[in-house]
Parts: C-alpha cells; structure tokens; sequence
C-alpha cells in the first residue's frame, strides 16, 4: 500500500506545506511525530532557515539547517498524515515513522547478515561435512525468505490497520 508521501527538491517548495517532524532535535525544537506548518523558509549562505509552526498547539519555531538533505531527514510531507493527524495517537504516528522510514537495507540485511551466520556456525559445527552444508544452504534460503516476509507483512498490516482507523473516525465506516 502506498502512501502519498512526497519529496522536495527545493526548499521553497516547502512554504505553506504541512510536514511531519520524523527526527527530533533539541529540546526546543518540535518532537518526532508532530504536525507542522512551514510558514516561510530562505537559504542563504549559513544554510537553510525555516520558520514553522506547531499545528496543535500554534506555536512558532525557526529552525536552521545546512543543506536540503537535513531539512527532508528532520520532517517529511506526507499527505495521508497532514489530512488525518487528528484521528491518529501519538502512538500510532511514531510507529508509522518508524515502519515507513525503514529500508530493505536497514531492517533485513542486519538481521539476514545475524541469521546466516549464525546458521552457518551451528550447520558446519553441529553437523559438519556435506550434509551440515546442504541444511545450511536449506535455512539460509528459509531465513531470508522469513525476513523478507515480515519486512512487508509488518507494513502491510499496520497500514491496513491506519486505513481502518482513520475510516472509522474521518468517514464512520469500518473496514474489515
């Protein structure tokens, strides 16, 4: 399932957006999971300067950055939270920020990498000879096979899930 989020390739682009805040920084800046409203933003030489706004609570903030990269790392337009950010939990938006920023890369590729080496060591030293490599080539394959699984079912499901709760708070209709 995709979702309807967006790049910018210039900082302009962001003025009179609404963003999600995906990393914090600093105690006087805006946490991971808030809705902001970009109200103007420059670029000069010391960098990018973004002045926003706190959807929530009204409040308004100026942040600096060196480059465009840091800006879209820090908040990230997504239009499905913009629209329906009153009908989701604090709880709900972190664990959307941290299913959607995940990559093939950062989630199955370290818990393959574990999984094969630890099925190696258990297949040549338990088993050893020609059949401790054909069961290790065997689990190899399964491993991968089940990382790569719930990579994808884990989004899947909790997108299903955030489709079905905003259906049954912004329309009154639940989907099953």
């Amino acid at each position: 399932m995709a979702t309807s989020v967006t790049t910018i390739y210039n900082i302009d682009e962001a003025i009179d957006r609404k963003f999600i805040v995906t990393k914090t920084i600093g105690s006087n800046q805006a946490k991971a999971g808030t809705l902001v409203h970009i109200m103007d933003a420059r670029q000069d030489s010391k960098g990018i300067h973004v002045d926003y706004r706190v959807t929530s609570s009204g409040q308004d903030f100026t942040i600096r950055f060196e480059n465009l990269k840091q800006f879209t790392s820090w908040a990230t337009l997504d239009t499905f939270i913009a629209r329906y950010y009153d009908f989701l939990s604090a709880k709900d938006l972190q664990y959307y920020i941290k299913v959607t920023n995940r990559t093939f890369a950062s989630f199955c590729v370290p818990i393959i990498a574990v999984a094969l080496v630890i099925i190696w060591i258990i297949a040549i030293a338990a088993i050893g000879s020609t059949t401790g490599i054909i069961v290790g080539a065997i689990l190899s394959v399964i491993a991968i096979g089940v990382t790569v699984f719930i990579y994808t079912s884990q989004k899947n499901n909790f997108m299903v899930k955030l489709y079905g709760k905003v259906s049954t708070g912004a329309w009154g209709i639940a989907l099953k």
